[in-house]
């Protein structure tokens, strides 16, 4: 079959991106050839027979910006203009995605998020339009949902909200929708009596990750990190609900100056900089900055992630939310203990009732036990490795590739 797979950035190391890489994979090895239409390829060797480049659908394109804007940060008094505007770029955007399903032959698409969070209007719109043009079938990867999200989706216009629900996610008669959690598919059972397929988010367990090399030896030491002294890795982009100022705080409390947080993602996701710049204030009153390490220069795209890990003693991951929690996976594959906090809604129907050994906090509060816990972990090399290979089993029965392949096998026959 030739599936088209419609996403707005593949290549990086948002958990969207991650995962549609690991999917496209399991498709080849099952028989299917894959053509990619974005906005962004970062970080990727273009094939040009099947990847392609289109800018429009990138988040960062003035469509996108521009609809966000007046949509939910800074809206109009009248919405109109908005509206029209949406229906404008989304018919020049299902031109060009006619064009490429025409051209390539395509024979199914697979929406990557794009139909299920309205993080780009006139692309999930464009889409809708394409499947009900074309009677397309399409499997729709939804990630996570506006009404997930607090007031980041919600407009101060009526209108503008109808319109986001009429669209987001898609439901159409020919869609099949994949959702990364249990939470997933109670809400489309519950909101719309649709059957959704849980499709957990996965990691090849047969590859080597996560383990010193002649190529990573030099990674502490180039971030300034001596051999004397121990990584903790928080291994997430810089955006709010990733708990990193709970991390910190457990760097405090720990008082041990050998004792350094590398932090791997960039501040590009934050607005204005601003959960950034707190983390900044909280290290600079807690006069932590000799060990709290930002790296993301040194950490270019996921391809670098098992370098990292290969020279981490444990992994936080003090999340408040989370559609899924890649980092949390990656750190089971690269056998790393890990110190979660029980985000919402996923961790424990979805992860933690597997029987991974972890030390977990409520509500990102450290208590005195929990903070020992952790600390008994981290001074004890011999437990850690343990406590990696115990959960690396777990991890293999639950979140691996073969899970993956059972899944689309069962998804992409129409």
């Amino acid at each position: 079959m030739r599936i088209g797979i419609i996403i707005g950035r593949i290549g990086g190391v948002d958990g969207v991106a991650l995962e549609t890489e690991k999917w496209i994979e399991v498709l080849k090895k099952l028989g299917h050839e894959v053509f990619i239409m974005s906005g962004e390829f970062e970080s990727w060797d273009m094939d040009y027979e099947h990847d392609y480049l289109f800018p429009a659908l990138s988040f960062f394109s003035v469509e996108a910006e521009w609809g966000q804007r007046k949509a939910f940060y800074e809206p109009d008094k009248d919405p109109d203009p908005l509206l029209d505007h949406v229906e404008s770029a989304s018919n020049m955007i299902y031109e060009a995605m006619l064009q490429w399903v025409t051209d390539k032959k395509i024979d199914a698409i697979l929406s990557e998020n794009a139909s299920a969070l309205p993080c780009h209007l006139s692309m999930g719109v464009a889409i809708k339009k394409l499947i009900k043009d074309t009677g397309l079938p399409i499997v729709t990867h939804d990630h996570d949902f506006h009404w997930e999200r607090g007031q980041r989706y919600v407009s101060v216009h009526p209108e503008i909200n109808q319109y986001v629900d009429d669209n987001f996610p898609l439901l159409l008669p020919n869609v099949k929708h994949a959702v990364i959690n249990t939470f997933g598919v109670e809400t489309f059972k519950n909101r719309f009596n649709i059957d959704a397929t849980l499709v957990p988010n996965v990691m090849d367990f047969n590859r080597v990750y996560g383990v010193p090399t002649p190529e990573n030896q030099c990674f502490l030491k180039d971030i300034g990190i001596t051999e004397d002294e121990i990584a903790l890795l928080q291994v997430t982009r810089i955006v709010r609900r990733k708990g990193i100022e709970t991390a910190i705080s457990l760097i405090d409390k720990l008082d041990d100056k050998k004792l350094k947080l590398v932090i791997t993602g960039n501040n590009n996701d934050d607005e204005n900089k601003e959960y950034y710049n707190e983390l900044i204030d909280q290290i600079h009153e807690l006069n932590l900055s000799n060990q709290i390490i930002f790296a993301a220069h040194k950490v270019l795209d996921h391809k670098d992630l098992s370098d990292v890990y290969a020279h981490g003693r444990a992994c936080t991951y003090f999340s408040t939310y989370e559609g899924f929690g890649n980092a949390f996976v990656e750190s089971v594959l690269a056998k790393k203990p890990i110190f979660v906090n029980n985000y919402k809604p996923v961790y424990m129907q979805d992860i933690g009732n597997k029987g991974f050994e972890t030390v977990m906090i409520e509500d990102g509060h450290l208590t005195p036990k929990s903070v020992q816990q952790m600390s008994d972990i981290i001074y004890n090399p011999k437990r850690c490795l343990e406590i990696g290979a115990y959960n690396f089993n777990l991890g293999k029965k639950y979140f691996s590739f073969d899970v993956l392949e059972e899944k689309l096998n069962s998804l992409f026959t129409f």
